[in-house]
C-alpha cells in the first residue's frame, strides 16, 4: 500500500531533517513515526482498560503468587 501527503514547505523541511538525522528515507521516517504513534495510543488504551478493571475489583497479586501460578 502506498499513499501521498501534502506538506507545506516548513513541514517538509522538518520531515527531511528528521529523516536525515536518523539516516533513513523520508518514507521510512513517516512509517516509523506512524507506527510509534499507533503503538503509544494502543498502550494508553490497554493501560486505561486495565486500570478501569482494577478500580472495579481492586485486588492485588504478589510476585510470589504469580510465580506459583506459572509453575
Amino acid at each position: 500500500m502506498s499513499f501521498s501527503i501534502r506538506l507545506n514547505p516548513k513541514e517538509e523541511k522538518i520531515a527531511k531533517e528528521y529523516a536525515k538525522i536518523n539516516g533513513m528515507s523520508l518514507g521510512e521516517a513517516f512509517k516509523k513515526a506512524l507506527f510509534e504513534k499507533i503503538e503509544d495510543e494502543y498502550d494508553i488504551e490497554v493501560g486505561e482498560k486495565a486500570y478501569s478493571n482494577y478500580l472495579k475489583n481492586p485486588q492485588t497479586v504478589s510476585l510470589r503468587e504469580i510465580e506459583e501460578k506459572l509453575k
